[in-house]
C-alpha cells in the first residue's frame, strides 16, 4: 500500500521504494492530472539521496508516456524551490524526490499543488485511491522522451528565487555586519542558493559535510541538537559569529549560537516573531502547530495579536497563514515560512531573515532569546519519540483514541483536545502525544516552564503505555 504522510510517501529503499512502486506514484498523478483537468507541465526535482535522481528520471518518463510535458532540473534542487517554481510558473502540480529528514534507507515523494503547497489530505486520499486501482503503468526512458520534447530541462530557476529572497533582506545592514558563519547543509541539496546569499552579502562563511553522501555522514540529516553536536564545536574553536544547519530536502533550519549553544527551532521561531514585528513594521497574527511553544501566544498577545494553533502538518500553517494574514507560521521541527514569500517552509529564506536579525539588531541569538525570556517567562521542551511494531500501535491507539485514558498527572487538566493525535493542556504547560505521519513513530512533546516539569509529563505518560524512556 502506497500511503502519503503529513510530509508526502516516504518509504524504506528496496523495500517499497522500487521502481515499479515510484512509477505507480507517478502515473496516479498523471491520471489524477487528467480528472482535475490540469494543463500545465509538471516539475520534478530531487535530491541528494540514494536513488534520487534516477527516481526522478523514471518519474519524468512515466508522465511523459502519459502525453505530460515535464519540466526536468539538471541539478538535485531544495524542496523550496520546486515550491517556489510550481507558485511562480502557475504550475498544476510539482515533484519533489526526497524523504526529507528521515534515516537514509528511506527516500520518498513529496507531491506539490498550485500555488506551491503541500498537496492537501484529500488530495492525497484521492491519489492513493488512484493509484491502488490503477492498470498496467506505462512508462518510455528518460533519454527516449528528452529526444521526443516531452521532457525539458528547466533552465537555472534558481535566479528567481534567489533574486526574491535577496529583494526583501536588509543586504546593506548584513555586509555592515561582517558575519563568520560556518554553513552545514548536512550533505543535502540546500548549499548552492544559501552559498549565493551569503556571499553576495559580504558574510565571511565555510561549509561542512556538502559532499553527497548516501548515509548522510552516518548521521540523521535534521538539524537538531545532537546532529549538530559537531557544528556546535566546530564554531566555538574556529570563533565563528553563527553555525547554521538545515536538512536534506533544504525545509527545516538549526542555529548554534558563537558560544557552541543550541537554538532550537521553538527559539527560531518566537525571535523572528519578535523580530519582524517589533524591528520591521510587520503587523498580524501568527500560527502554529499544536507540538508548538506556547511562548508565540504570549509574545503574540503583549502586541495585541492572536497565536493561532493548527494540527501537524505544513499545509495546515500555509492555509491559516493565507486565511488570517500572519507574520510568519512555523513547527517545533524547525519549519517555518514567511507572509509573501512561498506557501510552504523554507529554510533558506529563515537563515537568511535570521542573519538579518542578527545583523540589524547586533546582539547574539543568545543575548536575545534571554531578553525574551526574562519578558516573557521560560518555556522549556522535552520531547520523547519511540519506534513501534504494528501490535505497540493498536495497544496505544485503543487507550489513548478510543478509550481516551489518560494517566494522573498531579494537577487537572484545563482541557483536552484530539483534534490531532491527545493535546492535554494544563495552566502553565501542555503535553501531546501523536503519531508521526512520516515514520513509524509515537511522538510525545511537553513544554512547561522548567524542563524537569516537562520531563515528568512524559515520564507519566511513558509509563502510563508501558514504554520505557
Amino acid at each position: 500500500m502506497i500511503k502519503f504522510g503529513t510530509g508526502g510517501w516516504r518509504a524504506v529503499i528496496g523495500d517499497d521504494f522500487i521502481r515499479e512502486n515510484i512509477t505507480r506514484v507517478a502515473a496516479g498523478v498523471a491520471e489524477l492530472r487528467r480528472i482535475e483537468g490540469g494543463t500545465t507541465p509538471i516539475i520534478i526535482g530531487y535530491d541528494r539521496r540514494f536513488l534520487s535522481d534516477s527516481a526522478a528520471k523514471w518519474i519524468a518518463g512515466t508522465l511523459a508516456a502519459y502525453d505530460i510535458q515535464v519540466l526536468f532540473l539538471n541539478r538535485s534542487a531544495p524542496t523550496p524551490l520546486i515550491m517556489h517554481t510550481v507558485m511562480k510558473l502557475g504550475l498544476d502540480y510539482g515533484m519533489e524526490v526526497t524523504a526529507s529528514h528521515n534515516p537514509s534507507e528511506y527516500n520518498g515523494i513529496k507531491l506539490i499543488v498550485k500555488e506551491g503547497r503541500d498537496a492537501p489530505a484529500e488530495t492525497t486520499a484521492q491519489l492513493e485511491e488512484i493509484i491502488a486501482n490503477l492498470p498496467e503503468v506505462k512508462s518510455l526512458e528518460f533519454n527516449e522522451a528528452v529526444a521526443a520534447g516531452k521532457i525539458t530541462y528547466i533552465k537555472n530557476p534558481f535566479n528567481e528565487f534567489l533574486d526574491d529572497i535577496l529583494g526583501v533582506l536588509d543586504t546593506d545592514a548584513i555586509r555592515e555586519a561582517g558575519l563568520r558563519i560556518l554553513f552545514d547543509p548536512m550533505h543535502g541539496s540546500s548549499a548552492y542558493p544559501l552559498m549565493v546569499i551569503f556571499h553576495t552579502t559580504r558574510c565571511t562563511l565555510d561549509i561542512i559535510n556538502n559532499n553527497k553522501d548516501a548515509y548522510f555522514g552516518g548521521s540523521m540529516p535534521a538539524p537538531t541538537e545532537s546532529t549538530l553536536a559537531d557544528l556546535s564545536r566546530r564554531v566555538v574553536s574556529g570563533g565563528y559569529d553563527l553555525g547554521i544547519g538545515v536538512d536534506g530536502d533544504g525545509d527545516r533550519l538549526g542555529i548554534i549560537d558563537k558560544n557552541g549553544r543550541y537554538i532550537s527551532a521553538n527559539e527560531i521561531l518566537v525571535m523572528l516573531y519578535y523580530y519582524l514585528h517589533e524591528y520591521k513594521g510587520w503587523r498580524g497574527p501568527v500560527v502554529r502547530n499544536l507540538a508548538t511553544t506556547h511562548m508565540l501566544d504570549r509574545v503574540a498577545e503583549s502586541f495585541g495579536e492572536v497565536c493561532y494553533e493548527v494540527p501537524v502538518g505544513f499545509k495546515w500553517i500555509s492555509s491559516k497563514i493565507d486565511e488570517v494574514d500572519a507574520v510568519l507560521g512555523g513547527e517545533s521541527s524547525g519549519g517555518l515560512t514567511v507572509r509573501g514569500h512561498i506557501h510552504g517552509k523554507d529554510s533558506v529564506y529563515a537563515a537568511a531573515l535570521f542573519v538579518e536579525m542578527i545583523a540589524k539588531i547586533g546582539r547574539s541569538p543568545s543575548e536575545i532569546m534571554d531578553d525574551l525570556t526574562q519578558k516573557y517567562g521560560s518555556y522549556e521542551m522535552s520531547e520523547f519519540n519511540l519506534r513501534f511494531q504494528p501490535e505497540d500501535k493498536a495497544r496505544i491507539n485503543e487507550i489513548v483514541f478510543v478509550e481516551k485514558k489518560l494517566p494522573d498527572f498531579g494537577e487537572k487538566p484545563v482541557k483536552v483536545s484530539y483534534e490531532d493525535g491527545c493535546k492535554v493542556y494544563f495552566e502553565n504547560g501542555f503535553i501531546i502525544c501523536r503519531f508521526s505521519g512520516t515514520e513509524p513513530l509515537l511522538r510525545i512533546f511537553a513544554e512547561a516552564p522548567v524542563k524537569a516539569k516537562a520531563d515528568e509529563y512524559i515520564d507519566a505518560f511513558a509509563a502510563f503505555l508501558g514504554l520505557s524512556r
